[in-house]
């Protein structure tokens, strides 16, 4: 471990010397996978993915701040930015989680739905209590990082942090089990290579998640001991349990993008008043079937377009398949393209 003369010094941020070396290296990590995420962002037309990227930029900034408190170590400012950061950062990753499959249940469940809820409802009500967790942890990080609090208090920031980080592994789980309901459908339908990338994109989530409560347990364990923790003080912990994982996660989307396995504008949750329509269809059973295709404007197999003849399908009616084979839609009720 490299010497310096401010580590333990009574005004320092620091209780030991942090590598530089490594800190730019996670800066560049986090900035390169921000950068790719930008670009498949744009290419795949997923406006929803900004919230990953606001996830990459988050680590990234909090090591920028990581930087600048090692050259400023006598400065509150950058250390308790960084901190709060580097915190609370994996939850926007989470937040993109619950996002994803939300968009999965819409396009590869024949109904639309899972467990009774609507697919558009599913990722909003996880990314809700997702938002509950990162405020109790914003709140417990924030009184945690004061140099200038007491000792109690510090250690009442870090309690109520690891109540937050604890409710939101609770609510990991709970999606879990959900995602393994969804899996067990998915596994039902027949084989094919649409339900192929459905399947490997629900193996990336799966381990993300597994990532994301890596870092969890490790924040847990680093904190059980309050102030006396010696954990802290040893940053290789922090790199190997904390920021590798959301690093592996952030390029695990790099490598299987939300938006190259649900294609196009189909694939993306429809509009307010399409989804009443669908709603509507849902309660009286008759999404998918003839009823459906009529209120869907779906002839033949084919969208009904105002003073075209739709022709013939060549090909059996899938208004139950989701963003299928090429040549079909992805959201599964609006036919043949």
């Amino acid at each position: 471990m490299p010497s310096c003369s401010y580590a333990n010094a009574p005004d320092s941020s620091w209780n030991f010397c942090p590598s530089l070396p490594a800190d730019y290296l996670f800066c560049a990590l986090f900035i390169t996978t921000t950068v790719v995420h930008v670009i498949q962002a744009i290419v795949h037309r997923k406006l929803y993915s900004i919230v990953v990227i606001i996830a990459a930029a988050w680590q990234a900034v909090a090591f920028i701040f990581r930087a600048i408190a090692i050259h400023k170590p006598y400065s509150d400012g950058p250390y308790t930015i960084y901190f709060i950061l580097i915190l609370t950062g994996p939850l926007w990753i989470n937040a993109y989680v619950y996002m994803v499959m939300g968009r999965m249940v819409y396009n590869f469940i024949p109904d639309k739905r899972l467990c009774k809820i609507k697919a558009w409802r599913f990722g909003l009500l996880f990314v809700l209590l997702d938002i509950t967790a990162f405020l109790v942890q914003l709140g417990g990080a924030a009184i945690a990082s004061g140099n200038d609090s007491s000792p109690n208090t510090i250690l009442l920031g870090l309690h109520i942090y690891m109540g937050g980080i604890g409710i939101q592994q609770l609510f990991i789980l709970l999606f879990t089990f959900l995602a393994i309901k969804f899996h067990l459908q998915l596994l039902h339908q027949p084989p094919s290579p649409h339900r192929s990338r459905g399947l490997l994109l629900l193996y990336t989530l799966y381990a993300v998640l597994l990532l994301i409560t890596i870092r969890i347990i490790f924040r847990l364990i680093e904190y059980s001991s309050g102030l006396d923790s010696s954990i802290p003080n040893h940053e290789a912990y922090m790199y190997i349990l904390d920021s590798a994982p959301m690093v592996i996660a952030l390029v695990l989307f790099n490598i299987v993008h939300p938006g190259r396995i649900m294609k196009g504008k189909e694939a993306d949750f429809p509009s307010r008043k399409e989804r009443k329509r669908l709603g509507r269809l849902m309660k009286e059973g008759n999404l998918g079937g003839a009823r459906g295709d009529e209120e869907l404007g779906v002839v033949g197999g084919y969208e009904q377009v105002e003073g075209v003849s739709p022709m013939p399908s060549p090909m059996p009616k899938q208004t139950t398949g989701l963003v299928a084979e090429e040549g079909y839609v992805g959201a599964g009720y609006r036919g043949r393209v």
